[in-house]
């Protein structure tokens, strides 16, 4: 499933749409996470979008990988597909849903030779911005490793993921993100109650709205941009 992928806000023209400026496209730099982002791993920060208490979207940077259940160790979990587990239910409420926007997603390719891991790339045929269904929340503990603890209160996000589609299949068969395309998706993702989440876990992403990154392009996704 999918660990990696690439939130290059600036290359997607979306710094006025949610900023109301432009600076970003000139200076490179992510007013939300401080840097030039553009991939983003399990326990790194990650823009999201959500609802703030005057009830706009607004974004924030939160670490990728909520706590699992206890019975398994907590470790995080980037990739929520089983909502019916009583440990995801209680986060299933719009309260704690937001947007995760990205410009590409990877899956290892199960056809590759055994013993190697290649990636794959997916990205919207405009090469745009969609997001993730995500869901959020904050954890109080050590989010960090052996070596270098980070023990404090952590806002975390993860999103769901569902069947693959005939696009993703042939290469990944075991699942993909659940992804949205239109402002109406977005808005539903965020406000449906809790009962819908299932119908919309299920709902199949239509092939043509995605592409399969040629591999000289994909390199862009392993740091180009920030060369």
């Amino acid at each position: 499933m999918c660990n990696r992928y690439a939130s290059d806000i600036r290359k997607a023209g979306k710094e006025k749409d949610y900023y109301g400026f432009e600076e970003w496209s000139d200076t490179r730099i992510n007013p939300v996470l401080g840097n030039a982002v553009l991939e983003v791993f399990p326990k790194s920060f990650g823009p999201v979008l959500r609802s703030g208490k005057s009830g706009r979207l607004e974004w924030t940077k939160m670490r990728w990988g909520l706590p699992g259940p206890p019975q398994f160790g907590s470790a995080p979990v980037t990739n929520i597909r089983n909502i019916k587990s009583p440990h995801w239910r209680a986060l299933l409420s719009p309260t704690h849903r937001c947007l995760v926007p990205f410009t590409a997603f990877s899956e290892y390719d199960d056809a590759s030779p055994k013993g190697a891991k290649v990636i794959r790339w997916f990205a919207p045929p405009d090469r745009g911005m969609l997001f993730f269904a995500g869901v959020c929340g904050e954890w109080y503990g050590d989010y960090g490793s052996k070596k270098e603890p980070n023990v404090g209160a952590h806002q975390l996000f993860s999103f769901l993921t569902t069947k693959a589609n005939d696009l993703v299949r042939p290469i990944h068969a075991k699942a993909m993100p659940v992804i949205l395309r239109t402002e109406a998706e977005c808005e539903e993702w965020l406000q449906a109650p809790a009962d819908r989440i299932e119908a919309m876990q299920a709902r199949v992403l239509p092939a043509e709205a995605l592409d399969v990154v040629p591999d000289e392009e994909a390199v862009q996704y392993a740091g180009g941009y920030l060369r």
